[in-house]
């Protein structure tokens, strides 16, 4: 287990009011520098409000929008971990984007013919033997599935091992996001048909990344964005399904309190 050296390097301590951003400054500073590195084990609290020179209040303060944020995570009884993903880090943000900024299901697709096919294409020049494992996996699990949230579920899963193959860690993530922020779109317009017509599209781009043809992969992903384009445009969704906003504001749970130690 990896774990967080006592003694850091830090700055001198931020003026009054200001604490937060420091510190969030400070982890910043530490991570990209690779004194904290992804899944180290924080030092207790006491011991790391010394080491920033700050009180464990303004330390908690930061422990905790780094919390919401998804970059560390605090596990009952074991302490606090630098997380090892940036998955969730980058969920949040996307989904106030989308719905801030009213980001269409055109805005989607138009994005994803952009980069998607060439991501395909990286695939078929990248994809080890594990990625191209997955892939099939992903196809197998599709054959004689009724259940349509695990047929989603696959689907999901075929494309983000195509994001993976590419090779590319930020297109990775952040196309990962973006297909799963259409899963209720892919859900409604695989009414339209069965999914022997999604297999149909998902086969030429498994077999052309098999076979090394980025050219071929390129163009099956193509055909298959298009096609889904088009299942949007017949079942008529124009925005991005997601949970309903409106109505009452809902309290939220209060949590029991805790004494301080």
């Amino acid at each position: 287990m990896l774990e967080m050296p006592r003694t850091l390097p830090v700055s001198p301590p931020a003026q009054k009011g200001d604490v937060t951003s420091e510190l969030l400054a400070q982890f910043k500073r530490l991570i990209a520098e690779g004194i904290v590195r992804p899944g180290m084990k924080l030092p207790p609290e006491r011991e790391l409000a010394g080491s920033f020179n700050v009180s464990r209040s303004s330390l908690r303060h930061a422990l905790k929008a780094l919390d919401s944020m998804g970059v560390i995570r605090q596990r009952v009884g074991d302490g606090t971990y630098l997380t090892t993903s940036a998955t969730s880090i980058l969920s949040q943000p996307l989904e106030f984007l989308i719905l801030l900024d009213g980001i269409s299901l055109s805005d989607l697709m138009e994005t994803r013919l952009i980069v998607e096919p060439e991501l395909a294409a990286r695939a078929a020049e990248r994809a080890s033997t594990e990625d191209l494992v997955l892939l099939r996996h992903s196809m197998a699990g599709m054959k004689g599935e009724r259940d349509e949230r695990k047929l989603v579920d696959l689907d999901l899963a075929f494309h983000d091992g195509i994001f993976r193959a590419s090779g590319n860690i930020l297109c990775y993530r952040l196309f990962s996001l973006i297909h799963k922020a259409m899963a209720k779109s892919i859900l409604l317009t695989s009414r339209l048909v069965d999914w022997d017509h999604t297999m149909g599209f998902h086969r030429p781009i498994c077999e052309a990344i098999d076979q090394r043809n980025p050219e071929a992969a390129r163009r099956a992903m193509t055909d298959h964005l298009l096609d889904a384009g088009d299942l949007l445009g017949r079942a008529g969704v124009e925005r991005i399904p997601h949970v309903e906003l409106g109505g009452n504001i809902r309290p939220v749970a209060k949590r029991p309190r805790t004494r301080k130690r």
